[in-house]
């Protein structure tokens, strides 16, 4: 093999490397999130509502589409890192207050 090959390999086993860390701490930070999470319910501050718009959309002739906007309600989510609880987190629910229903 060439210098540059040996370069190469060793750079994409060093990415491999790095992904398969962040991966680890993602899926180990879950349990810790949840933990937190459950503490803060259990102390009865775990859990907030978010107001978000809602709306319909209905498929039409030629691949376009009609929004129908159905007002606004209070969504119910976890005040957490992860979705828990069967709740989205409300960081999510804050960054993203238009919910969309196809039908």
């Amino acid at each position: 093999m060439t210098q540059e090959h040996v370069i190469e390999a060793y750079a994409f086993k060093q990415l491999l490397r790095a992904v398969g860390v962040v991966l680890l701490l993602a899926v180990m930070a879950y349990p810790l999130d949840w933990m937190v999470w459950r503490a803060r319910v259990a102390k009865g501050g775990g859990m907030d509502s978010v107001q978000v718009q809602l709306y319909t959309v209905a498929e039409l002739k030629g691949g376009k589409e009609d929004y129908y906007p159905n007002g606004s309600a209070m969504i119910r989510c976890s005040k957490s890192v992860y979705p828990q609880g069967g709740n989205s987190a409300c960081w999510w629910v804050k960054r993203h207050r238009e919910v969309i229903q196809r039908y």
